[in-house]
């Protein structure tokens, strides 16, 4: 897991082919707005996030955040122990994101 900020995780995105995205907040939270190309899973549906996280490509890129940055760490360690080892966690999250938002 790689805690990248906001300046360094976008930088590493817009250059990564195999980047995904994923906003592991609320729905409620996610009704304030979503960084753009971002699926949501809600790490608090733990078993839904288990089984969803479990599927993933361990080749690929994966790009976390959450409201502030915990979560979005909690899940990215959950994916390192699962041999998922290209999951970088947003510092700040979405409350200190200044990039373009869209509605959900």
């Amino acid at each position: 897991m790689s805690d990248l900020t906001q300046a360094a995780w976008r930088e590493k995105l817009e250059k990564d082919t195999e980047a995904v995205i994923i906003d592991v907040r609320t729905d409620e939270e996610v009704a304030e707005g979503m960084i753009p190309n971002a699926e949501q899973l809600d790490i608090f549906q733990s078993q839904v996030f288990m089984e969803k996280i479990q599927t993933l490509d361990a080749s690929k890129n994966y790009y976390i955040y959450c409201r502030s940055g915990g979560r979005s760490a909690q899940a990215c360690a959950i994916m390192n122990q699962l041999g998922i080892e290209n999951a970088y966690n947003l510092m700040g999250g979405f409350t200190e994101w200044t990039g373009e938002v869209i509605e959900p």
